[in-house]
């Protein structure tokens, strides 16, 4: 695994904190309890996935509708999966 620096990690916290509930209580708690067990590559798909709008990332989250791409489908996908289990 590779080591993400705090301040990092900090700012990923910030920028999945999005003022609608529902998305926050899904981004949040991903990066908080899982983003630094992922690997590099789904990182840096994290990374490029809450770059997107809040109505688009809330209709995937909430599986209305698939992501407009398969990278961002993967993360999201592992992001639901992660957060079932607990």
């Amino acid at each position: 695994m590779n080591m993400v620096s705090q301040e990092k990690l900090n700012r990923l916290f910030w920028h999945s904190r999005r003022g609608m509930l529902e998305l926050d209580l899904l981004l949040v708690p991903f990066v908080q309890e899982h983003y630094t067990q992922i690997d590099e590559v789904n990182q840096n798909r994290y990374d490029a996935l809450i770059t997107e709008e809040d109505q688009d990332l809330f209709a995937w989250l909430m599986q209305r509708t698939p992501a407009n791409n398969t990278e961002h489908q993967i993360i999201i996908d592992l992001i639901l999966e992660r957060l079932k289990v607990q």
